[in-house]
C-alpha cells in the first residue's frame, strides 16, 4: 500500500506538534516508519488519507465497541450539538446517563464524570487518599492509569515504547507514595502491604491489562487483591477505562464476580468522545465537594456531547447484552486462527484474550505480567506489524498494546485477516 499523503502530513504535523502527534503511541516509534493519519471511518473500516481501506483491530482504543459513526451515537451528537456544546451548568442528561450506568454496574451508587480516563483515575486515587486518610497506593508495572504524576512508575504502552517508563516532571515526592508490584503476584503485593502497614490508601488495578498486551489476571490474583484489601483498610480501585461496558453491561467487575471500592470509566462511556468517570458506594462519593472535603471539578465534566454520545452507546450495550457473547466469540475465532497460522509455521507466539480483548505474543513464555511480556521479540512484531499493514489490517502499532475488537467486524474480516498471517514470512 501506498502512504504517500500521510508521510507528506506527519512531516507537516512534526513542525507544529511535538513528534508531529497528540499522544505518543501513534507516532510508530516502536514499530518504525510514519504514522498513518486516517480521513473518516465506518463501521469496521477506516479510510487513510491515502485512499487505503484498513480493517481496524484498535477501535479508537476501545470505545468503538459498536463499530465508527454508529448510526444511533452520531444522530445523538447532531442533534444535541444543535441546542449547544457546552454550558458549564447541569443538564437532564447527565442524570439520565448516570441512572444508566449505576443500573449496569454492580456495586455502585454514584458516578462522577470527567473528561478522559487519566482524569478519572486521578480523581479516584485523591478520593480514596480524602476518604482513608492514608497517602501511599500501590500500582502494578505495566498498568496504564493516565498521564497524572502518581501512575507514571513503570507505566505500561507508550511509556514503555520510549524505553523511559519513569518520566522527567515527576518529583520524588511523588514516587515514594507510589509503590510498585508485579502483576499476577499476590506475594508481592502482600509483602508491600505489610512493610508499609496503615499507611497505603488504594491499590489501583487494570482488572484485565491492556497496556502491556491483553494480561488476565489469575483467580487467585484477583480475588486474594479483595480479601487484602477488607482486612487492610485498603480502597481497591478497578481502572475499567478499557474494560467497563466492553467486557459485559457491567464490566470487569460483573464478569470476574470481584466488587471493586472505587472504579474508573472511559472510552466506551462517552460513545467516542472525550470524557471519563468515577463510581463508587455513597459513602465514598459523599466525600466529594460540593457533599464533602475532597475537591474535583471541571467546567466540560458532563458537557452535553459526551453525555449524549454516551447514553445512547450505553442504551444499545443495555437493550444488546448479547453483543458481549457474539464479540467474545468472534474474537476467540481470531484467537484460534491466527494460533493455527503461526504454529504452522513454527513461530513461537503466545495469544492472549478475554472477551473482546487479544493481543499476540512472540516468545515462547507465558505472558503474565510486565516483565514477561518485555521478553517479547520486538523486531518480530515490528514485521508483523507492517506485514499486516500492508494488506490493510490495522494492529496497535506496540507490542505492549491490546487489540479491541467491534460488533461492525464480519467473520469475513476475520478470515481475510487470519489469511494475512499466513502469507508474512518470520
Amino acid at each position: 500500500m501506498i502512504y504517500k499523503r500521510s508521510s507528506a502530513l506527519f512531516a507537516e504535523a512534526k513542525k507544529y506538534i511535538p513528534g508531529g502527534v497528540n499522544s505518543p503511541v501513534r507516532a510508530f516509534k516502536a514499530v518504525g516508519g510514519d504514522p498513518i493519519f486516517v480521513k473518516e471511518a465506518k463501521g469496521a473500516y477506516l479510510y487513510d488519507e491515502d485512499g487505503n481501506k484498513l480493517i481496524d483491530y484498535i477501535a479508537s482504543w476501545g470505545p468503538m465497541i459498536l463499530g465508527h459513526a454508529f448510526e444511533p451515537v452520531i444522530n445523538a451528537i447532531i442533534d444535541k450539538a444543535k441546542k449547544g456544546t457546552s454550558f458549564g451548568m447541569p443538564t437532564e442528561i447527565e442524570t439520565e446517563l448516570a441512572k444508566l450506568a449505576v443500573s449496569m454496574v454492580p456495586n455502585i451508587d454514584k458516578i462522577r464524570f470527567v473528561n478522559s480516563g487519566t482524569e478519572a483515575c486521578m480523581s479516584a486515587v485523591r478520593l480514596a487518599r480524602g476518604y482513608t486518610g492514608k497517602d501511599k497506593i500501590i500500582k502494578f508495572a505495566g498498568c496504564y492509569h493516565g498521564h497524572s504524576d502518581s501512575f507514571l512508575i513503570q507505566a505500561g504502552s507508550g511509556a514503555v515504547t520510549f524505553g523511559s517508563p519513569n518520566s522527567p516532571g515527576v518529583t520524588q515526592g511523588t514516587a515514594k507514595d507510589t509503590l510498585l508490584a508485579a502483576y499476577n503476584n499476590l506475594e508481592e503485593v502482600s509483602a508491600l502491604v505489610h512493610a508499609n502497614k496503615g499507611e497505603i490508601a488504594a491499590i489501583i488495578i487494570e482488572p484485565v491489562a491492556g497496556n502491556m498486551g491483553c494480561i488476565v489476571p489469575t483467580d487467585t490474583f484477583i480475588k486474594g487483591l479483595r480479601e487484602l484489601c477488607t482486612a487492610e483498610g485498603i480502597l481497591l480501585i478497578f481502572d475499567e477505562v478499557m474494560t467497563g461496558f466492553r467486557l459485559g453491561k457491567g464490566g470487569a467487575q460483573e464478569v470476574l464476580g470481584i466488587k471493586a471500592d472505587i472504579v474508573t470509566f472511559g472510552k466506551v462511556i462517552g460513545g467516542g468522545l472525550p470524557v471519563g468517570a468515577f463510581a463508587a458506594k455513597t459513602e465514598i462519593m459523599n466525600q466529594l465537594a460540593p457533599d464533602g472535603p475532597v475537591y474535583q471539578a471541571g467546567t466540560l465534566s458532563g458537557n452535553p456531547l459526551a453525555m449524549s454520545a454516551g447514553l445512547a452507546m450505553l442504551t444499545e450495550l443495555n437493550n444488546r447484552p448479547e453483543i458481549f457473547d457474539s464479540l467474545a466469540k468472534k474474537t476467540e475465532f481470531l484467537h484460534e486462527g491466527i494460533s493455527k497460522v503461526l504454529n504452522k509455521k513454527g513461530v513461537p507466539h503466545q495469544i492472549n484474550r478475554f472477551g473482546s480483548m487479544i493481543s499476540v505474543h512472540f516468545t515462547d513464555e507465558p505472558v503474565v505480567d510486565f516483565e514477561s511480556s518485555a521478553k517479547g521479540n520486538n523486531d518480530r512484531f515490528n514485521s508483523y506489524f507492517h506485514g499486516m499493514l500492508n494488506q490493510g489490517i490495522y494492529l496497535p502499532p506496540s507490542a505492549f498494546e491490546s487489540y479491541f475488537l467491534n460488533d461492525a467486524l464480519s467473520y469475513a474480516d476475520l478470515e481475510k485477516t487470519i489469511k494475512a498471517v499466513e502469507k508474512l514470512s518470520f
